[in-house]
C-alpha cells in the first residue's frame, strides 16, 4: 500500500521567496543582437508586416531563442510577442481586440452579420401597471384632493361661500383618507406636508369667511401647533384677525405680537402690516397712547399714508395739537405713490431711453392727459384741472422738455390772476436760468402785479434785480417775500448774500444763522456761514463751520481745498497738505491745488513727488511755459541732469522765444561741457537784443502818446468844442468784490439754484 506513496524530496520543499527572480523569457532583450530574425525585420519591412491571424494558421513560425538563462523558448510571431490565442505555459492568451465589431465564431459558420441583434425581433411590450395597486390609489386620490382645494378657491372667490366650505371640508375627508392609506404602504417620512398644510389652511380661510370663528380657531390650532410645518406661526396674526372681529382685543393683541415675534426682521413690509394691525386694535379697544407708539414707530420706519392718517386721528383724540400738526405734516410728506414720473428714464441705458422717448408722447399718453384733464374740468373740481397743467409744466421741466413747458406756462398766463401769478412765476424762473434777465424780470413783474402776495414771484423779481447789481432794492423784495410767508427759505437764503455783497457782514451772518435753525443739514448755508467768518477775519471759527460743511458732503472738492487754504494761512503746513490732497484726489484738475501741491514738496525737497504735480498742469495748460520749466528745474535740482537737459530743450523747442529757457541751457550745457552752449548762447544774445529794442520802441511811444496828450488838453483848453473821445467812458474798476464772486463761485450759483417754480 505504501508503494504508491512517493515522497517529495527534501529540496523539493516550497519556498516562500522563490519565483521572485523567475520572468518570462520573451521579454529578454539581452540576446537581440544575436537574433538574425529580429535583425532582419528592423533592418526590412518584415516586421512591418500585418498581424497574423488563429484563421492562417500556418503563418505562425516558431524559432527558439536564447534567455539569459541558457534556456530555448519559441517566439510565436515575427515581432517578438506570442500569438493571440497561443498556448503558452499550460495558459492560454486571452484575446485581444482585434477583430471587428459584430464579430463571432458563429460568423465562420456562415452566420449572418447582425451586430445590433435585430434578428431578434421587436422587445416585448411593457406590462401595463394595475389601476388597483396602493400607489396608483393613493396618486388618485392625491389629485382628487388637489382639485376639491382649487374648486374651493375659485367658489370662494366668486362669492359662492357656502360651497366653497363644502369642497374645504371634502378636501379635508379625503386627504385624512389619503394620510391612513400613505400611511400603510410607506413611512411617515414620505406625507405630503404640503398636501396637508394647503388643506387645513384653505378650511379655517373659508370657515372665517363664513364667520364660523371657533372652528376656524380650532383649525389654526392645528396647524399652529404641528412642529412639522415651518413658519405656521404667522398664521397667528390671522387668528388675532378673527379675535378682533370678535372684539376680543385684548387676545386679539396677544396673537398680533406672538405673530411679530414670528417675523424675522428682514420681511419688513409683513412687520409693518402687522405692527398697523396692533394700532388699529389698540384704537378700537380706545387706547390712544399705545396706538400713537405703534404709528410713531411705523411713521419713523416706513412711513404710509394709513399710518400717518391714523396718528393724526390718534393725536386728535388725545387733544394734542401741537403733535396734531407735526403728524400731519409727516402725513403730507409722504409720497403718493403715483407713478407720475414713469416717462423719466430712470437709467442711462440707451435701450430705456430709446423706449422712454418712444412711449413718451404716444397716442395712448396722449389720451390720458386728455382724458385726465377733461374728467376734471368736467367735475366740481374744474379749478384741479389748472393745477393739472402746472404739474404737467413742471413734469416737463423734470423731463428738460423746456419747449414744452414753456409753452403750457404762456397759455396758463392767460388765465386768472392766481394761475397767472403761478405760471408767470415759473416762466422768470425759467428765462433767469437761461439768462435772459429781461424777460425774467418781465415774467416776475406780471407775477408780481397778478398776485401780490406770492412770495415765490417777489423771489423771482428780487434775483433779476440783484443780477443787474441794484443790491438794496433786491433786498426790499425779499423782505416783502419774508413778510408775506416768514417760511420762505429761499428769500432767506438770498437776502443774506444780499447783505454779504452790501458787505453789512453782521446782517448777513444773522440770515444764515436764522437759516441754520431751520435747515440743520444744509451744506450751501453751512458753506455762507463759514464764508462770512472768513470775510470778518475769523478763520478758526471759518474752519470749524466748513469742518460741519466736509461731515455732510465729504467730497465736495472745493471745500476741501478752501480748508487748505485756511490752514495754510495759519501756518499749519501739515493740516493744509491734507486737505490740499484730499481736494486733488477728487478733482486732479484744479490747478491752484496742483501748484499748491508742487510748491509744498519743493520746499520739504521732494523733487521726484513735486514733478508729477508740474507734469499735469502741463497737460491742462499747455500754452503755459511755466509748468514745463518746472519739471526741468525739478529734475536739475534732483541730480537728474540728462533728463533736465532733455525737458529744456523739449520746451525751447516749443517756445523758441522764451528766455529763461535759454538761459538754463547755456548754463546747464556749460556745466555738462557740451558743444551746444555757445548755439544756445548765441540765441539767447539774439533774443536778449530783440527785447531791448522791443522795449525801447514800447517807450518812445508811451512817450510820444504823452506829448500828444498835452497838446490835445491845451488845445481843449482853447477849443471848448473838442470832446475828448476817452472822457465818456467809465472803466470798471476790478475791485475785491469782483475778486470774492470768483473766490466764492458756491455762493453765486446757488443764488440761481434758490429760483424754484411755485
Amino acid at each position: 500500500m505504501m508503494q504508491n506513496v512517493h515522497l517529495a524530496p527534501e529540496t523539493d520543499e516550497d519556498d516562500l521567496y522563490s519565483g521572485y527572480n523567475d520572468y518570462n523569457p520573451i521579454y529578454d532583450i539581452e540576446e537581440l543582437e544575436n537574433d538574425a530574425a529580429f535583425q532582419q525585420a528592423v533592418r526590412t519591412s518584415h516586421g512591418r508586416r500585418p498581424p497574423i491571424t488563429a484563421k492562417i494558421s500556418s503563418t505562425a513560425v516558431t524559432r527558439p531563442i536564447a534567455t539569459g538563462y541558457g534556456s530555448k523558448t519559441s517566439l510565436a510571431s515575427s515581432i517578438g510577442r506570442p500569438m493571440t490565442g497561443a498556448i503558452q505555459d499550460g495558459v492560454t492568451r486571452p484575446m485581444t481586440a482585434v477583430r471587428a465589431a459584430g464579430f463571432t465564431k458563429a460568423a465562420l459558420r456562415g452566420s449572418a452579420f447582425d451586430p445590433l441583434s435585430q434578428s431578434r425581433g421587436p422587445a416585448p411590450p411593457l406590462e401595463a401597471k394595475k389601476k388597483d395597486s396602493p400607489e396608483e390609489k393613493i396618486k388618485q386620490l392625491e389629485k382628487e384632493v388637489n382639485e376639491l382645494v382649487e374648486e374651493s378657491c375659485i367658489a370662494s372667490s366668486c362669492g359662492d361661500l357656502k360651497l366653497a366650505l363644502e369642497k374645504a371640508k371634502d378636501a379635508g375627508r379625503k386627504e385624512r383618507v389619503l394620510v391612513r392609506q400613505r400611511e400603510q404602504v410607506t413611512t411617515p417620512e414620505n406625507i405630503n406636508l404640503d398636501l396637508t398644510y394647503s388643506v387645513l389652511f384653505n378650511l379655517a380661510s373659508q370657515y372665517s369667511v363664513n364667520e364660523m370663528y371657533a372652528e376656524a380657531l380650532n383649525t389654526y390650532q392645528v396647524i399652529v401647533k404641528n412642529k412639522m410645518f415651518s413658519n405656521a406661526g404667522i398664521l397667528k396674526m390671522n387668528m388675532g384677525n378673527i379675535y378682533l372681529k370678535q372684539r376680543n382685543y385684548s387676545k386679539a393683541i396677544k396673537f398680533y405680537r406672538m405673530a411679530l415675534d414670528q417675523v424675522p426682521s428682514v420681511n419688513k413690509q409683513m412687520r409693518i402690516k402687522i405692527m398697523q394691525n396692533i394700532g388699529v386694535t389698540f384704537i378700537q379697544a380706545g387706547q390712544y397712547s399705545d396706538a400713537i407708539n405703534s404709528y410713531e414707530h411705523i411713521m419713523s420706519m416706513a412711513p404710509n399714508l394709513k399710518a400717518g392718517y391714523n396718528l393724526t386721528i390718534c393725536y386728535f383724540a388725545v387733544g394734542d395739537r401741537e403733535k396734531m400738526k407735526k403728524a400731519f405734516q409727516k402725513l403730507i410728506t409722504v409720497p403718493l405713490e403715483i407713478d407720475e414720473d414713469k416717462y423719466i428714464s430712470p437709467s442711462d441705458d440707451p435701450h430705456t431711453n430709446l423706449v422712454t422717448e418712444a412711449i413718451k408722447n404716444d397716442h395712448l399718453r396722449q389720451m390720458e392727459r386728455e382724458r385726465c384733464v377733461e374728467v376734471v374740468k368736467a367735475s366740481q373740481y374744474v379749478e384741479l384741472a389748472n393745477d393739472l397743467e402746472i404739474n404737467k409744466a413742471v413734469t416737463y421741466l423734470r423731463q428738460k422738455d423746456y419747449n414744452q413747458a414753456v409753452e403750457i406756462l404762456k397759455v396758463l398766463e392767460k388765465k386768472d390772476s392766481r394761475v397767472k401769478s403761478a405760471a408767470a412765476t415759473n416762466l422768470s424762473a425759467l428765462y433767469y436760468m437761461g439768462k435772459d434777465f429781461a424777460q425774467a424780470s418781465s415774467y416776475a413783474d406780471i407775477a408780481v402785479n397778478s398776485d401780490r402776495y406770492n412770495p415765490a414771484a417777489l423771489t423771482n423779481k428780487g434775483n433779476t434785480v440783484f443780477a443787474n447789481g441794484d443790491y438794496e432794492k433786491a433786498a426790499e423784495f425779499y423782505k416783502e417775500a419774508l413778510r408775506n410767508d416768514s417760511s420762505c427759505t429761499e428769500a432767506l437764503y438770498n437776502i443774506g448774500l444780499t447783505y454779504e455783497k452790501l458787505n453789512r457782514l453782521d446782517e448777513a451772518l444773522d440770515c444764515f444763522l436764522k437759516l441754520h435753525s431751520i435747515l440743520r443739514n444744509s451744506a450751501e448755508v453751512l458753506y455762507q456761514i463759514a464764508n462770512i467768518y472768513e470775510l470778518m477775519e475769523n478763520p478758526s471759527q471759518a474752519i470749524e463751520w466748513l469742518m460741519q460743511v466736509v461731515s455732510v458732503i465729504p467730497t465736495d472738492p472745493q471745500v476741501l481745498s478752501k480748508l487748505g487754504e485756511l490752514y495754510d494761512r495759519e501756518g499749519d503746513k501739515s493740516q493744509a497738505f491734507q486737505y490740499y490732497y484730499e481736494s486733488y484726489r477728487y478733482f486732479p484738475c484744479n490747478i491752484e491745488v496742483i501748484e499748491w501741491l508742487g510748491a509744498y514738496y519743493i520746499d520739504t525737497q521732494f523733487w521726484e513727488k513735486a514733478i508729477q504735480y508740474f507734469e499735469r498742469a502741463s497737460l491742462i495748460q499747455p500754452t503755459q511755459v511755466k509748468w514745463q520749466l518746472m519739471v526741468a528745474s525739478c529734475f536739475r535740482r534732483s541730480g537728474n541732469y540728462q533728463k533736465a537737459l532733455d525737458t529744456y530743450k523739449d520746451t525751447h523747442r516749443k517756445f523758441p522765444e522764451n528766455v529763461e529757457c535759454l538761459r538754463f541751457l547755456v548754463r546747464l550745457c556749460t556745466d555738462l561741457g557740451l558743444k551746444d552752449a555757445q548755439e544756445y548762447a548765441r540765441k539767447l544774445k539774439r533774443l536778449e537784443k530783440m527785447k531791448e529794442i522791443r522795449e525801447q520802441r514800447i517807450k518812445s511811444g508811451r512817450d510820444g502818446s504823452g506829448g500828444s496828450r498835452g497838446k490835445r488838453e491845451g488845445s481843449a483848453s482853447g477849443d471848448a468844442s473838442y470832446v475828448d473821445p476817452l472822457g465818456p467812458q467809465i472803466e470798471r474798476p476790478k475791485t475785491a468784490a469782483k475778486k470774492r464772486i470768483d473766490e466764492d463761485d458756491f455762493a453765486d450759483e446757488e443764488l440761481g439754484d434758490d429760483l424754484l417754480p411755485e
